[in-house]
């Protein structure tokens, strides 16, 4: 078969592969469609801890093939989304429920053969089915979907709470449908993109901003601005050293700060100690999606999260490497990767 390989860091390739066999409590899965994410870039670029040589790509759902011995919960012709994240089960964290901080934490797709290849192999414990008539490439947004719920759950949304939005990629539009479906009344995106703004406010923002121009907190937090004081609960969905410093600063008085972006490993920021303390930011880091997998594959079968507008482009293996190689294209939301190349 055929996969994108990272053989050591600044290395990709589309190789032809052994397909692989299913081992006990394992599924063959047919890949349908595999979303490209920033992480694939920080991990090519050895921004990102990763185990090569490894096929990437953790965003991933597909039809199962065949099933190894001891599969009782899956069979050959069910649609499937996959968890990449595999825990220990035995570690400290594991043991006090914290199965995202796991010491022995392996990723498909980072540290284990992943999506970018006509089939993959998982563990039936990090399946979930999706229905049988979904849009297949729909599959491939419960991964990033199950990271956002994770953050929104962090939030401690309320009804009738504010919110912004820092980003407008695949995280910041899909937290945005999040918060709005959890009760938030007014959502604030801000991105410099006027097509992912037009594209936030027909998803359910309230209002959008362009952060070039100025002050974008003075024009946000003043009393004449977009929320006067700030938001209860801000999410930084851009992974940029820029929003990093802003998202605390944009929460208002005894508000909430939830870091979902992902910079490059060893980069830093400047934080102000005093002004967290004075106005009593709690400032929260959100890490992949511990027990919201099967949750996102909900939200996606019953359609109340929309994901074809966030689809960019659909490309085939062979066209791969170049995308993740490269920064995405100008406005691109997400690129996906289908095998067969439908």
């Amino acid at each position: 078969m055929k996969a994108v390989r990272l053989q050591a860091t600044g290395q990709l390739q589309l190789c032809e592969v052994e397909k692989p066999a299913p081992r006990p409590g394992e599924l063959l899965v047919r890949i349908e469609a595999c979303g490209i994410c920033g992480t694939d870039r920080h991990i090519f670029h050895g921004d990102f801890p990763s185990k090569p040589p490894v096929t990437l790509g953790h965003e991933f759902a597909g039809i199962v093939e065949t099933v190894g011995p001891g599969v009782t919960n899956f069979r050959p012709g069910m649609r499937v989304t996959g968890d990449p994240n595999i825990s220990c089960g035995g570690c400290e964290e594991c043991r006090r429920g914290r199965v995202n901080l796991c010491r022995k934490l392996q990723a498909i797709g980072i540290h284990r053969d992943g999506g970018f290849a006509d089939y993959v192999c998982m563990p039936q414990s990090q399946a979930f089915a999706l229905p049988s008539d979904l849009d297949p490439l729909h599959g491939a947004f419960c991964e990033p979907l199950a990271c956002c719920i994770h953050g929104v759950d962090l939030g401690g949304l309320q009804t009738g709470s504010s919110v912004i939005v820092l980003g407008g990629g695949v995280i910041g539009l899909l937290t945005l449908q999040l918060a709005r479906f959890a009760g938030a009344t007014r959502v604030l995106l801000v991105t410099r993109s006027s097509e992912k703004r037009r594209l936030a406010e027909s998803l359910g923002a309230t209002a959008t901003a362009d952060p070039g121009g100025g002050d974008i907190i003075a024009r946000i937090t003043a009393d004449n601005g977009l929320l006067p004081g700030g938001a209860d609960v801000v999410f930084e969905c851009a992974g940029v050293a820029e929003t990093m410093q802003q998202a605390p600063r944009l929460a208002r008085r005894g508000g909430t700060a939830v870091i979902l972006g992902v910079m490059a490993q060893g980069a830093k920021i400047e934080i102000e100690p005093f002004d967290l303390l004075f106005r009593e930011i709690r400032l929260i880091t959100s890490f992949v999606n511990p027990f919201t997998h099967g949750r996102a594959a909900d939200l996606i079968a019953s359609g109340e999260i929309r994901v074809e507008p966030l689809i960019s482009r659909r490309i085939g293996l062979a066209e791969a490497p170049e995308a993740i190689v490269n920064p995405a294209r100008s406005g691109e939301i997400r690129v996906l990767v289908v095998p067969d190349g439908k």
